[in-house]
Parts: structure tokens; C-alpha cells; sequence
């Protein structure tokens, strides 16, 4: 699906083909058909329009015949019905700029086109370097509020945990740290390409624009050291949930097995009075109180050894 927007006395208005200094916004589902046209169309080479559809695709950019293309990693929520699979996941957004317009590229509906889309009648469309930057400070906005989102959601599994140990937290703590690992490849990749932009002054800034890509640096360094915390924090809880775990196991064992201890010498003693072979004091009326007495009397001496053991 492919949407044209233009920017008329600072209200957004939909139109039905592309302008000069309009924002055409290509949305899933995605067709070979729409690519073909809009490339023809607009003079943009299939490539740059295709490579959104990688969602493995890393963040660049590249210049072919006076067309730029930026691409760009934002997270969005992850749509997989697989209970192991991270909360969150990156995908690219391509930016292509051409001689009259801007055109974003996704592959999913993601939150930083949609509050773009919000803002955009507040933008210049002849200034189509401040447009990319905002587009840039929508996605750094996004993975600061996730971030949130997923430190707050860790926080509340953590007290769940404190509780009572259960699978289930586990898991869900587990595919936080997936989600953050995403989080931690894409900002790097996005930083890396924001500093290279600054060397080369690939979009040719001028000073305004320049200080304020220093600032989206900055704000993409601070929401990278965020995941980075976040990262070492779960990790180092859930090493210690393992050994609390560890330790709850082999108190358990350890309570077995002295059980099982303590109840060995009462079955010897029965398993000995129950032969069919002559014994002592068969004949006796007490035949059968003498091995449960001694039975007990040997229960009373392991426990108050074990119990003894225990407080020191």
C-alpha cells in the first residue's frame, strides 16, 4: 500500500499521486507491482525500494545517480506466536531521498512513522534533511520507551519471582533478554551510521541540522548504555535465580537423602525379624514391640545427631 502526503498551510492532507515536496510513505502489504510503479515513476532504482523487505538488513546508506537511500533499525513488537521468541524485534525503515520527494519504506507498521505522521504538519517539506532527522529522532523516542516498557515489565517478573519460582517468569524474563539483544545490535548499527553521516556529511547539513544530528547521537549513546544496563542487570538476576534455584534443589536432596538414611536401619531391623529363620525372643509376647522399640530408639539418635548437625 503506498500513501502520498503534502504539507498545505501546516495540515496534512492525502493526495492521490506525488508531488513535489510530498512524503510518499509505502506501507506492508507490500507488492512487486507497487515497487515497479513507484520506481518508474518517481526514478528510483527497484534495489533501494526492495531492501526493507530484509529484515535482516543493517543500517547504511548509499547514493546511486542523486538519489540517496538511508536505512535505518526501529524496534516494534514482535508478532510470532512462539512463547520463546523476544517481546520485541528490529526491522528497517528505508529513507530515499530523490529530487522532489521523500519516501519511507516498511516492512511492518511501526510506532515511528505513525508519530511522524502525527508531526508532519509542522514540517518544511523543502527542508528534506530536518525531515530525515526527525524521522531519526521518532525512532531514537522509540526504543527509549521500550526500553522502559521492558524495565518495568522485568521488574514486575522479579517480584513475581521473589515469590514463588515458576517456569513461566523464567521464560518471560529470558525473551526480555532476547528483545534486548535486538535492541543492543540496532542501536549500535544506528549510531555507527549517524557518526559516519557526521564524517562524511552525507546529507550535506548545514550547522542547525548538524548540531542537532550531534544531539540524536547523543540521545542514541544514552538509550544504547540504558540496554547495555538493562542487559547486565537481567543477566546477573537471572545467574542469581539459578543458583537460588541450585541451592532450593540441593536443600531438597540433601532432606531426602538424610531421610532415606534415617529410615534405613528401621527396615534392616524389620527386614531381619521377618526372616523365616529362628530369632531371639520369638516365643516372647514381645516379639514384635522389641524391633519396633529399637527401631525408635535408633530414629530418636540419627534425628538428634542430624538436628544438631543442621544448627551448628
Amino acid at each position: 500500500m503506498i500513501q502520498y502526503f503534502k504539507n498545505i498551510e501546516h495540515q496534512t492532507i492525502a493526495i492521490d499521486k506525488p508531488e513535489d515536496g510530498s512524503w510518499v510513505n509505502v506501507l506492508p502489504p507490500l507488492r512487486q507491482e507497487e515497487f515497479s510503479e513507484l520506481s518508474e515513476s518517481l526514478d528510483i532504482p527497484i534495489d533501494f525500494l526492495k531492501d526493507s523487505l530484509d529484515i535482516d538488513e543493517r543500517s547504511r546508506f548509499e547514493i546511486d545517480d542523486n538519489v540517496k537511500l538511508i536505512v535505518i533499525k526501529t524496534p516494534t513488537e514482535n508478532i510470532s506466536f512462539n512463547d520463546s521468541d523476544a517481546f520485541y524485534i528490529t526491522i528497517p525503515i528505508c529513507i530515499i531521498l530523490t529530487h522532489n520527494q521523500i519516501v519511507t519504506v516498511n516492512s511492518f507498521e511501526n510506532e515511528a512513522i505513525k508519530k511522524f505522521l502525527t508531526t508532519f504538519q509542522n514540517r518544511n517539506p523543502d527542508k528534506k534533511n530536518m525531515m530525515v532527522l526527525k524521522i531519526f529522532e521518532k525512532v531514537i523516542n522509540n526504543f527509549q520507551d521500550h526500553l522502559k516498557e521492558i524495565n518495568m515489565r522485568r521488574n514486575n517478573l522479579e517480584h513475581k519471582l521473589y515469590v514463588a519460582n515458576r517456569n513461566e517468569e523464567l521464560l518471560q524474563l529470558m525473551r526480555i533478554q532476547k528483545s534486548l539483544v535486538y535492541f543492543l545490535t540496532a542501536l549500535r548499527s544506528n549510531e555507527l551510521l549517524m557518526m559516519k553521516m557526521v564524517r562524511t556529511n552525507f546529507l550535506q547539513l548545514n550547522e542547525d541540522e548538524k548540531d542537532f544530528l550531534d544531539d540524536l547521537i547523543v540521545e542514541t549513546s544514552q538509550a544504547l548504555e540504558m540496554a547495555n544496563t538493562y542487559t547486565n542487570i537481567l543477566s546477573s538476576t537471572l545467574d542469581a535465580f539459578a543458583s537460588i534455584i541450585s541451592n532450593n534443589q540441593n536443600e531438597v536432596l540433601k532432606r531426602l537423602t538424610t531421610l532415606t538414611i534415617v529410615l534405613t536401619v528401621p527396615t534392616l531391623i524389620a527386614s531381619i525379624y521377618g526372616m523365616n529363620v529362628p530369632i531371639p525372643y520369638k516365643d516372647t509376647p514381645y516379639a514384635f514391640w522389641i524391633p519396633v522399640i529399637i527401631s525408635l530408639m535408633i530414629l530418636v539418635v540419627v534425628g538428634w545427631n542430624y538436628i544438631k548437625r543442621v544448627k551448628k
